[in-house]
């Protein structure tokens, strides 16, 4: 079991394990967290999550959602999915994962790289 949530901890969280790790390189993630954002996807009934949270219209297919006290973004949700994304970054404490892939990269920002030995990439999904 992983716990987490936004750093006012007016909005928590816990999911199952196992989960894999992907790195978003999209533009609307870099703004959101200012690099790219780390996330674990799974079934939106494997969440547990209390608090309030505000979600964010960020395109016609999907969702953010954030705390309202502090603004932290926590979840990503496709609208037709039954799946959602957490922050990896909110986990508290270590997470023992690994990660499994990179998405948008064509998007990237071109102050980094992605290392060759890094997960496999994926111009967009």
């Amino acid at each position: 079991m992983l716990t987490g949530g936004c750093n006012c901890k007016s909005v928590t969280f816990s999911v199952a394990q196992p989960v894999q790790a992907t790195a978003c390189h999209c533009g609307q993630c870099r703004k959101q967290t200012g690099h790219h954002w780390a996330s674990g996807h799974m079934p939106v009934t494997d969440f547990k999550i209390t608090g309030e949270v505000c979600w964010f219209d960020s395109s016609p297919n999907a969702k953010r959602g954030f705390c309202p006290t502090c603004g932290c973004f926590l979840f990503w949700k496709h609208n037709d999915e039954d799946k959602m994304s957490f922050s990896l970054g909110a986990i508290d404490g270590p997470t023992g994962l690994t990660l499994h892939r990179h998405i948008f990269t064509a998007d990237k920002g071109d102050y980094y790289t992605i290392a060759d030995a890094d997960p496999p990439r994926e111009q967009d999904t």
